[in-house]
Order: C-alpha cells, then structure tokens, then sequence
C-alpha cells in the first residue's frame, strides 16, 4: 500500500533499477530527503524495485518498503503510478535502460558515466530531450558544500586568476591481486576503466570549478593484467580464488594534463589500485593571488589561502558552515561532520526539484555528456600519445 502523501505536496512514484550498493543509495536518499528539504512540493514514493539477481529485488522491498519487486526493469520502468527512474545498473546497461526510461515518458536519475562512450550518453540525453524529461546525474562530489565554497571562492576572484590546479582520485577498491574479474574489467561491459570509474569525477570537478577544458594529453596502463573470474553473482569489489583465470581489458591508471579556456592548466590522475590510499579524491587550485585545496576524506574542511601577500602566504582550514552549499539542510553548526549519503540526499532533492519546478537543478546528462567527452579524449590521447582537442 502506498504511504500517505502530505497536505500540499503531490506524490511521485519512483523506480530503483539495479540493486547493488548504488542502488542502496537512492533509496535511502529518496527515503530521507524530506527530512532535510521540507520544502519540497514532491513526495517520492517507493514504488518498484528493479534487479536480475534472483532474490535481491525481494529483499530490498522487504528493507526498504517498495511495493513491487522485480527481475525485469521494463516492467519497472512502464508501471503507471512510476514517474522517476534511478538507473544504478551496470555502464553497459546505461544507454539502453535511460533511452527507454526516456521513451517511457519517466524522469531519469542515472549514475555516471551513462553508457560505454560518448555517443551512448549524447543518445540518452537525445532521447530525455525529445520528451522535454529532467534529468540527474551521479556526480556527487560537486553537492559538497566545501566544493561549493571553493567554486564561490574562485568564481569571485579571491584567488586572483586561475594558474594551474591538481585533481587526484586514487583508491584500492582494484588493488588486491585476488580482486574478481567482474564487468568493471571488462572492455565490451564497463567501457573504459578507472577513466570512466574515476576519471569521470574529475572531469566533472574539473568543468565545475574551472570552467570549460578545450585539450588534453594523457598516459595510462594496466598494473594488475589478470584476474579470476567469480563463480556466482557479486556485489561490489568482491575476491575471487581458484577460478578460471582471465585478461584486464581496460585501465587501472591515468595520468593527465588539461588545458581549460581560461588559461588555466591542471593535471589529473586516477588510479584504482593505489595501495595505501582509500578514496582519496579532491583538487588543490592555484591562482595569482591564492589557493583553495579540498580532500574528500576531510569533508567538511578547506584549506584557503588569501590576501596580498603571495609569498609565505600560508593556507588557513576552514570549517564549513551553514553559509555554505546546502550544510544547512543537515547540521545546524560548523565542523558537524557529513557524509556520502548526504550528498546523495542533496543530490536526489535537486532532482526532484528540477521535475517539480520544471528548471535545472544540480548535474544534469548535459553535463554527463561534457565530462564524457573529456574521458573521450583522456582515452584517444593516451591510445595516440598526442594532444586531443574537446570540442566544448
């Protein structure tokens, strides 16, 4: 049975297909959002839940309430009282569920990188286009409010112009020789590897803080060349022993150059089995007067540095606040700490809002489409050994 919707808001049905650890996510973000944005007009509804693997669906509806549960996403997404998809199923499954979501008639929510290539998430954008849909993107380290308080910091010239910055995923998740050789390795199931895994994220930090990347150059490689396949359905980063043994079809590692339009210049690198570093993401910018750096791990912090003196200028850490980003939907003071799943939650409320109110809000498949042009490129360089231009 549905839950009662509350005075003055309407219900919106929603989707989840694909139940791994991502799929856990939306749903606790559409569980919780109204307790952190009263506001909204929209009250999402779990209505269905979507995965193959027999069993899963099942219990996710009996944890989390959906109403239906189901191995066949096409059922998921035709249902009549489904009005919004969350699409957390393997890349290679992207572009064929989103353009039927968008064909469907459903707004779509759908993790990066959306599809195997480029054309894939132009065609689900084409597709949501068509049907004048909204749409969101899995770009979450953008939603945190210390990122936006750099992004307000550079945009207001408190670093003076832009030199050159440095943007650095790097993460274990694929470090363990023993790591099963699932879809994620796979050329013709995952596209690229931790260029579409990680490199992604950057691209869009990159585009958000700095401003369009006009050409790039990189170098990449495969560390670990061989893994043994699972023996039953996985979840996640799981080990597999005494299987059959195959290829790493698609990179562990990148390291890049960026040129933006600004001017300005960074590097990136990324790396997935980087032993000792467990989701160490974030950036450092330059500029003629400044610097702001940010480090995931520390969430709620920002080391700055401003003012005039540009030698032995030293970097403060600042705590963010309530003033900053959407801090204020969850902690009343500075230096409360918050989470993954927050930015999820900010993430999903601004979904909802771009389909209540009919206007973009947050990352959208515009934007997917961007930074899956600069992994475009990322990969054609480091296959060619030369620049690559993007067109922006």
């Amino acid at each position: 049975m549905s839950s009662p919707v509350p005075s003055g808001r309407r219900r919106l049905g929603v989707a989840v297909v694909g139940f791994g650890w991502m799929g856990e996510a939306h749903t606790r973000a559409y569980a919780r959002v109204l307790h952190h944005y009263p506001g909204l007009v929209v009250s999402p509804q779990l209505v269905v839940v979507a995965d193959e693997v027999p069993g899963r669906a099942a219990e996710a509806a009996g944890r989390y309430g959906f109403e239906v549960a189901t191995t066949d996403w096409r059922e998921a997404i035709t249902r009549a009282d489904v009005a919004a998809v969350s699409v957390t199923a393997p890349n290679f499954l992207h572009r064929q569920i989103g353009e039927a979501v968008a064909q469907a008639g459903r707004h779509l929510w759908i993790e990066k990188p959306v599809g195997l290539h480029l054309a894939d998430a132009q065609a689900v954008e084409a597709a949501l286009r068509r049907q004048r849909l909204h749409s969101a993107v899995g770009f979450n380290y953008r939603h945190a409010p210390a990122v936006q308080a750099a992004r307000e910091l550079i945009a207001d010239g408190r670093l003076g112009s832009i030199t050159h910055a440095s943007f650095r995923l790097l993460s274990d998740y694929a470090a363990h020789p023993d790591g099963a050789l699932t879809w994620r390795y796979e050329l013709a199931r995952a596209g690229r590897g931790v260029l579409a895994d990680l490199a992604s994220h950057g691209a869009d930090l990159a585009w958000h803080l700095l401003g369009p990347i006009t050409e790039v150059v990189a170098d990449t490689a495969i560390f670990l060349p061989k893994r043994q396949r699972p023996t039953g359905a996985t979840t996640g980063h799981v080990r597999a022993t005494g299987g059959e043994t195959g290829a790493v079809e698609n990179e562990d590692y990148l390291a890049g150059l960026l040129r933006f339009a600004s001017g300005a210049r960074a590097n990136i690198e990324v790396s997935r089995v980087a032993v000792g570093e467990q989701n160490t993401y974030g950036f450092s910018v330059h500029g003629t007067s400044g610097a702001v750096a940010w480090d995931f791990r520390r969430l709620g912090e920002l080391l700055v540095s401003t003012g005039t003196r540009y030698q032995d200028q030293s970097f403060e850490r600042v705590l963010v606040g309530p003033g900053h980003g959407d801090y204020a939907a969850f902690q009343p003071g500075s230096g409360i700490a918050m989470s993954f799943d927050d930015l999820k939650v900010i993430e999903a409320a601004q979904f909802l809002r771009s389909i209540a109110e009919d206007e973009v809000h947050g990352p959208s498949i515009a934007d997917a489409v961007r930074a899956a042009a600069v992994v475009q490129a990322l990969g054609e360089s480091a296959d060619s050994g030369r620049w690559v231009k993007i067109d922006t």
